[in-house]
């Protein structure tokens, strides 16, 4: 395997995509082995029981919006399924579908996951949500654009737009890295919300630097994603924390879609989010008449707690589970289980309180443990891994060397004084 690292992006006003590791997958040669082979690396497929759901829909007549780095509509998977874009950014194509900013990678590989068609009968990547329409908005993450548009300002159109273009469902794999957020995105935000849309985004991940959430993560009523390893134990790296996380999906090890066709195995929140977007997605579709408060509701009321107390910091309400999400008898509510942003504006807008753009600067904030160890209740490996390193064999390597260090000196100190001893006693 060829292994390319992804940079965090540079973070230009403040927003930016979330950032991952990829990983790019090399299988070069004859296509049904090179597409078999990726398929086979979609553990999230049966081990959370989509295949199950899509015997229920897949997604059928529900139009989710990528606003991210552009969608190449063209690669074998997603041909057909973007119906419609535009470009935020004044670098793209005007139907969003040419990649730009700092990791024009990015939006595709987002696109695939959520909504990819495969290439064949068991081949190639195929998304949560695949016979969902797609909507691209590209932003210019990073990227000097030369207009007078910050990527906030982008942020806030393109949220518009895609409530005018007929989402029913918006993916944000991106974070403004701070808790608060401009003005404009008050408006668009509601305006959103004012339109039933639902709105998912990628919590970030300690591993890009991104501790604790952040906008549009924090917004009330935004469905945040929280990231799990393969063992559905809090991803360290690839995910982080904050009271707002809604629910947690898999981010480690995932396979998407290059704008050139190729297939890369990546990790993060970013990955996350349209796995929750793809079933917010399959939901809409089974249950045309529902408000998106209720779409959320269904996903958070069937999610699997992990025996955690709900909400969680690290899981909020708990992993997704995609059967019951569909089938469960869930109760309907009025108002949106995950707060309200016309609520939050009368109380932090007002003409007289002294805040900055976004948050409440006053509120303290308190610091969140990072995850426990993960549980294992098999056999346990012998490898070290990045949290026995972490917790336990790095403290106790210095512990022991410490401790050694002084035992030498001790020897040597009680020698030496023999020696003079007995050299008086001479």
């Amino acid at each position: 395997m060829t292994r390319r690292v992804r940079r965090p992006l540079a973070v230009v006003a403040r927003a930016a995509a979330v950032a991952t590791v990829a990983t790019t997958i090399a299988l070069v040669g004859a296509a049904p082995a090179h597409a078999d082979t990726v398929r086979d690396l979609e553990y999230w497929l049966t081990d959370y029981g989509f295949t199950t759901a899509w015997n229920t829909t897949r997604g059928e007549g529900v139009t989710v919006a990528i606003i991210d780095t552009g969608v190449n509509g063209n690669v074998a998977e997603l041909r057909g399924a973007v119906v419609g874009g535009t470009d935020v950014s004044g670098i793209g194509s005007p139907d969003g579908q040419t990649p730009v900013g700092d990791d024009p990678n990015h939006g595709t590989m987002v696109a695939s996951l959520l909504a990819g068609r495969g290439t064949g009968e068991g081949n190639g990547v195929i998304g949560i949500a695949p016979q969902a329409d797609l909507l691209t908005v590209s932003v210019a993450f990073g990227q000097d654009t030369g207009a007078e548009k910050s990527n906030d300002d982008q942020i806030a159109e393109a949220v518009k737009w895609a409530v005018d273009s007929g989402a029913d469902v918006i993916n944000m794999s991106l974070t403004r890295n701070t808790r608060d957020w401009p003005e404009s995105w008050d408006e668009a935000f509601l305006y959103a919300f004012e339109h039933d849309v639902v709105i998912v985004a990628a919590a970030g991940n300690r591993g890009s630097g991104t501790s604790e959430v952040g906008a549009p993560a924090t917004i009330p009523g935004v469905l945040t994603v929280a990231g799990v390893d393969k063992e559905k134990n809090a991803s360290f790296d690839a995910s982080s924390q904050g009271i707002t996380i809604a629910v947690a999906a898999p981010s480690e090890d995932l396979v998407g879609v290059l704008p050139d066709g190729s297939y890369v195995q990546w990790s993060g929140t970013s990955a996350a989010a349209p796995i929750v977007s793809g079933l917010a997605a399959l939901v809409r579709s089974e249950y045309p008449e529902l408000s998106a408060a209720n779409v959320i509701e269904r996903l958070i009321r069937t999610a699997d707690p992990h025996g955690q107390s709900v909400p969680s910091p690290l899981y909020g309400w708990g992993i997704i589970d995609p059967v019951p999400a569909l089938t469960a008898d869930v109760p309907e509510i009025e108002d949106n289980p995950l707060g309200s942003l016309a609520a939050w504006i009368t109380l932090h807008r007002r003409a007289d309180a002294p805040t900055s753009e976004g948050g409440d600067e006053s509120q303290e904030v308190v610091p969140i443990a990072d995850p426990p160890l993960p549980r294992s209740d098999e056999a346990k490996t012998l490898l070290p891994t990045a949290w026995t390193l972490a917790y336990i064999t790095v403290p106790l390597s210095l512990v022991a060397g410490f401790g050694t260090l002084a035992a030498l000196l001790g020897i040597g100190a009680t020698r030496h004084t023999r020696r003079t001893v007995r050299t008086r006693e001479q």
